[in-house]
């Protein structure tokens, strides 16, 4: 059995997830609309807004911050603004961000079509699955080599989740999945710019579009995905065999990161390694951080001049760590501080070298002081977050976004399952 086939059959079989995996599923939701609405008035924002009222056209989706589009432009849109921040979950079993991706395409498609919160909600479920199984298929050769999964592998799921919502058969679930093997795409050449947070809309809105063609009857070639000249063979796919192994009975979305720092997620092991060493900034003397050679590509910036910038640097989180800046609110990340004499001085301090001994989620941190004394410590991401302290975390989080109130009610809708229309006015506002 194709890849394609296997997809096509989890995305439209009864959705047999674990109580455990809803409900983390369910503060990926949350922690998605607290981003999304926290970033509705970033600059990015702003443009993809004035793109869809330019355009025009059927009002069936509603856009964070106010506005109705066709729904394909709402994904779009939506799946842009709620990665403008870079502070949505990460899993990194295929380094993608599945939540911009694929709950974008589930939340326009549920609500253009009158959906219940439950069926939106396992369909976003079943399109992040798979957009995690897939790029696990793919493998990390066609990250590495420069494409961006949270919009390739979050295309296909992006396809699964609103194909199973508009009720595709598996024939046309199967076309659909043909389909956007020929349109996904998004390049690490953007991170750093609104570039990456638009190949997170582009993902919601090619899965939307794939869908709405395969509904009204568009003919492709199924198999694209893994077949001769392909997806995965013309994009450094790795076809690596055991990727949808236990598919439909095991979830590795389960294990998704939460970010708990406003930065790109590779510096957060180094972050919370830097949380156990109690130094002040005036007595370093150098900062060595060793990472996995992944990141070296990805966040390793070494002198950014804007804020942006500035989330995917070692060279700059690190002295705003012991300079006191706080890295997980989203205001400390800005153009000023970047040529702020005091953490230049200590950017350039800062050491960052790759070990292959170390995993994707793991960094080892040394601070050297001018009296010669060193200080260590070692943080793996990898670790268990048991789920009351991950909902507690995500619910700080939101708070800080959103105010407590508000952050409350998001939760309250998401756990009484309100349907894809009242959560799309709540992002309205």
């Amino acid at each position: 059995m194709g890849i394609s086939e296997q997809l096509a059959g989890f995305a439209l079989a009864p959705c047999e997830a674990p109580d455990a995996v809803r409900a983390v599923a369910r503060l990926s939701l949350i922690d998605w609309m607290a981003v999304g609405i926290a970033g509705a008035d970033e600059p990015v924002a702003g443009v993809m807004r004035a793109m869809a009222r330019e355009e025009g056209g059927a009002a069936q989706a509603g856009l964070i911050g106010g506005g109705r589009t066709p729904a394909r432009m709402a994904a779009l849109v939506n799946g842009t603004i709620s990665h403008a921040l870079d502070y949505d979950d990460t899993h990194f079993a295929h380094i993608g961000h599945p939540s911009v991706g694929v709950i974008p395409a589930a939340l326009a498609v549920g609500e253009h079509l009158d959906r219940s919160g439950g069926e939106m909600q396992e369909a976003a479920l079943i399109g992040m699955e798979a957009s995690i199984r897939f790029g696990v298929w793919l493998g990390r050769g066609h990250y590495q080599v420069g494409f961006h999964q949270t919009a390739t592998a979050g295309a296909v799921g992006a396809t699964v989740a609103a194909g199973r919502l508009m009720g595709l058969t598996q024939d046309r679930m199967e076309t659909a999945l043909g389909l956007v093997a020929t349109r996904a795409g998004g390049l690490k050449s953007q991170f750093g710019t609104m570039g990456k947070p638009f190949n997170a809309g582009l993902s919601a809105a090619n899965g939307v579009e794939a869908a709405l063609l395969a509904r009204l009857g568009i003919e492709a070639r199924p198999g694209a995905l893994e077949g001769p000249l392909g997806f995965g063979a013309t994009h450094h796919g790795a076809a690596v065999a055991a990727a949808f192994d236990g598919l439909g009975a095991d979830w590795i979305f389960e294990t998704v990161s939460h970010k708990f720092h406003a930065c790109c997620h590779g510096l957060h092991a180094a972050l919370e390694a830097a949380a156990g060493i109690a130094a002040g900034a005036r007595e370093i003397s150098a900062i060595r951080v060793a990472t996995h050679p992944r990141w070296m590509s990805v966040c390793n910036q070494p002198a950014p001049k804007t804020g942006l910038g500035a989330k995917f640097s070692y060279a700059t989180v690190l002295p705003m760590h012991f300079l006191g800046h706080d890295t997980a609110r989203l205001e400390s990340y800005c153009d000023a501080l970047c040529a702020d004499p005091d953490l230049v001085a200590l950017r350039e301090r800062v050491e960052v070298t790759a070990d292959e001994g170390l995993s994707e989620m793991q960094a080892r941190l040394e601070v050297e002081l001018h009296s010669g004394e060193v200080h260590s410590a070692f943080h793996d991401l990898d670790a268990v977050l048991p789920l009351a302290q991950r909902a507690g975390k995500v619910m700080a989080k939101a708070g800080s976004l959103l105010g407590a109130g508000r952050a409350g009610r998001v939760r309250d809708m998401v756990d009484g399952a309100a349907g894809p229309g009242a959560l799309a006015r709540e992002l309205a506002l």
